[in-house]
Formats: C-alpha cells, sequence, structure tokens
C-alpha cells in the first residue's frame, strides 16, 4: 500500500481504498479514453469505451480502426482511462478513478484473445455482432498508475500493485467457464444472494455470473454489473465450490432463511 505524508490533500492508500478503486474498475461497463494528441489536429482525443476486464483485473477495450483513438493508441500507447458512475445529487460526490495506462493490443488466435474476448461478450454480449469482424481489436490497457476520487476530500493515488488482482496461482482461469456454466445453469438462487447480500443489490434481477477470478466474481442483470469479492483471495482452485456454498449459507443466514 502506498503511504503519504500527513498534511498533504491525498490520503494514505488504505486497503478500502484499494478495495474501492478494483470495485470501480470491475463494475464498469464503459469508461472515457483520453490518447494523446495526433499530427492532424494538435489535441488529446477523448471517447467513450466498451469496458470489460482481463483476469487480473487489466480493463480490455473492444475498438475499431476506423475510431481515431485506435490509430492514436497504435501511434502511441500511453492513454488514461475515467470510471465512475454518477448518481442523484452533485456528480462529483460520487467515486471515480483515472487510470494511467499502456494500450496493448491482443492478436487474434492466441489464449489471450479467447480468454478477454469470451470475458467481454459476457459483460456486453451484443458485441458478438461485431467483435470477430476484421477492423475490430481488442486492446489491454495495461495499468502504469490510478488517481482515485472516493468523494469530497477523499483523493488517494495508486500503484499498479493496488489495482492488479491476486494472480492465476489457484488456477481458477482453467475452471473459470465451466463454474459460471454450472452456476448460472443450477444455482440462480445463490447468484442472487450473492448480489443482494454481498453486493448489496436490490434489483430484482435475474442475476447471473458474467466472470470469475481468485479474488471475487462480477454478476450482471441487464447493464447492472455489481464486483462480489470472496471472503479472501483463493489459494487453488479447490476451494472455489467450498467458498461458494459459504457464502451462499451466509447470505440466507443473514437474510433468515435456514435452506
Amino acid at each position: 500500500m502506498t503511504q503519504k505524508p500527513s498534511g498533504q490533500v491525498i490520503r494514505p492508500t488504505d486497503a478500502q481504498a484499494i478495495r474501492m478503486a478494483r470495485t470501480l474498475v470491475a463494475s464498469a461497463r464503459h469508461g472515457a479514453l483520453a490518447v494523446l494528441p495526433n499530427a492532424a489536429s494538435g489535441f488529446p482525443n477523448v471517447s467513450r469505451v466498451q469496458l470489460s476486464t482481463d483476469f487480473d483485473g487489466t480493463p480490455a477495450i473492444l475498438v475499431s480502426a476506423l475510431s481515431p483513438h485506435t490509430g492514436a493508441l497504435i501511434a502511441d500507447a500511453r492513454c488514461s482511462l475515467l470510471v465512475g458512475e454518477v448518481g442523484k445529487g452533485d456528480p462529483l460526490a460520487h467515486p471515480r478513478i483515472t487510470l494511467a495506462a499502456r494500450a496493448a493490443r491482443i492478436e487474434r488466435d492466441t489464449q489471450a484473445h479467447a480468454r478477454i474476448r469470451r470475458r467481454h461478450l459476457a459483460r456486453h454480449p451484443k458485441a458478438s455482432l461485431y467483435a470477430d469482424f476484421g477492423d475490430f481489436a481488442f486492446f489491454r490497457l495495461d495499468v502504469v498508475a490510478g488517481s482515485l476520487n472516493g468523494g469530497f476530500g477523499k483523493a488517494y493515488e495508486l500503484t499498479a500493485e493496488d489495482l492488479a488482482l491476486a494472480g492465476d496461482a489457484a488456477g481458477i482461469a482453467e475452471i473459470e467457464h465451466g463454474a459460471i456454466a454450472h452456476m448460472n445453469a443450477d444455482h440462480r438462487d445463490a447468484i442472487a444472494l450473492y448480489a443482494r447480500v454481498h453486493g448489496g443489490r436490490r434489483d430484482e434481477g435475474p442475476w447471473f455470473i458474467a466472470t470469475m477470478d481468485s479474488e471475487g466474481m462480477d454478476l450482471v442483470s441487464g447493464d447492472a454489473i455489481v464486483r462480489v469479492f470472496y471472503p479472501a483471495p483463493l489459494a487453488s482452485a479447490a476451494e472455489l465450490r467450498k467458498v461458494l456454498k459459504q457464502m451462499a449459507d451466509e447470505a440466507r443466514a443473514v437474510q433468515g432463511d435456514p435452506s
């Protein structure tokens, strides 16, 4: 965690700030992408982009070669990404984070492309209509640093390490697709509990698991996404079933449901 001297506007980066930052990134469906000036205009370009995340929490985007920002990223990989939804009242009172990143194009016919494509379409199913067009490509936005504003007077600076999710020593990536298919087919009641109790959502749903990793899972219902963390990062894939059952049991206890 990054420690800052007292008396500065920037607060010490603690576990709560890191959790907030990771949640903002994981639950974002779109963001404002800023790229460096191109020779034609000399001005920076900002565009809204569709977002998902790779297994380690790195943001991923799907963009067309016809878009000005795609050419800018190829010419200079440095970029910034702003995410964070506004709500009622003053938009500046709601959390948001700006990420400084370097864009890396994901080549087709690679394991990384298959993984990112699957995870992206789980959040944006309509993107399947054009994701495989020849002029579309996925980019990872490899984070260099983050600037988190959690609301008035709550500013933090984060490192790439602060923002990265746990690696895949647990082997979750290999079982992710099968585990999600099983849960969505047979345990929709548990998923609704995860969203309501562990995710704090009151939406009726229906909720589905879109993606999983070593630290948690991302649930979707229409355009809504909620990030749900496990009690602790998984040490092995064998722990997943036990942890999911434990979380469902805890949620039922909170709701007074003994089933």
